[in-house]
């Protein structure tokens, strides 16, 4: 269902809620995202501010509505993706709520980081099996049955309503047939296939317990803290799929993990002492910080 507004309206409205948004050290950019969600505006149109001329803009809510839940982006500290309920992640429309955590655009990079990687090794690995591992909203399965149209994609999360969510996205976008779910921890439910995983990537909470109180009050209030919390030293699941993966990769596969800035080297040192692993690489996000460790099975 859709509603009307006029562009005079919505301009008002704009400018109201960009005033509320400084005032509340709110980046005022926040706006013209969500605006750019639930009308048909772009980026340009809220930039030269031409919409003002319209007589009838497309709006997915009323506005008292969206003055309700700005004000509670305001007030709260509500993310703005949770506002809408979904937000773009490569080239998706993912639906999030509180109980996933909002994929943020450097994990998109994992996408790009395995199929290179898969480039580059002399095995077939884009027909096997593929482990999302901690899928929350199912941002990389997703990406995963996207890119890898020959392969098998196993998406597995210990949390029942975080698999809700990515069942729904694999429907909306279509690759529910492509995906399947598990729930479990890590590597639990995968026992069938023990030595038959070609890759497997993760973004799994690795935050220092004591480090989260510190973060942004929009993640410590609303993002599920499962998702965030690597036990006291940040290295908790981290440490768990080192030592666990091996038992179900098969020689040749590829392991990609997301971290947190400052853990390469530990992870890298983490990596050699396993002994199973070889090729092993720490690689940067798109600020130059080192974020993804990258190994292969021996």
């Amino acid at each position: 269902m859709s509603w009307t507004i006029s562009g005079k309206e919505l301009s008002l409205w704009r400018n109201r809620a960009i005033q509320a948004a400084i005032a509340a050290s709110v980046s005022p950019r926040e706006v013209d995202w969500l605006l750019k969600q639930i009308t048909n505006l772009d980026s340009l149109a809220l930039h030269l501010e031409s919409f003002q001329e319209l007589d009838n803009i497309e709006i997915d809510r009323p506005l008292s509505v969206l003055s309700r839940l700005w004000q509670e982006r305001i007030e709260n500290n509500l993310p703005v993706q949770y506002l809408v309920g979904s937000t773009p992640w490569r080239n998706f429309s993912l639906q999030v709520a509180p109980d996933v955590l909002i994929p943020r655009p450097e994990t998109e990079l994992t996408i790009d980081l395995a199929l290179e990687a898969i480039k580059t090794s002399p095995l077939d690995l884009a027909a096997g099996n593929w482990v999302d591992l901690g899928t929350g909203s199912g941002a990389i399965a997703l990406g995963l049955a996207s890119s890898l149209t020959n392969a098998t994609i196993h998406a597995v999360d210990t949390s029942e309503a975080a698999l809700a969510i990515a069942r729904e996205n694999a429907v909306n976008l279509k690759l529910a047939e492509r995906i399947k779910f598990y729930c479990g921890s890590w590597w639990q439910p995968m026992e069938q296939l023990r030595g038959k995983i070609s890759g497997a990537i993760s973004n799994p909470p690795y935050i220092p317990t004591e480090a989260i109180a510190d973060l942004q009050p929009e993640v410590v209030k609303h993002e599920p803290h499962l998702a965030l919390d690597g036990g006291e030293d940040g290295l908790q699941c981290i440490r768990h799929l080192i030592e666990t993966s091996p038992q179900y990769l098969h020689s040749g596969a590829i392991w990609l993990v997301e971290m947190m800035a400052g853990q390469g080297e530990t992870v890298a040192l983490m990596l050699e002492q396993q002994g199973s692993y070889r090729n092993i690489k720490i690689l940067p996000d798109l600020a130059g910080i080192d974020r993804f460790a990258l190994a292969e099975i021996k």
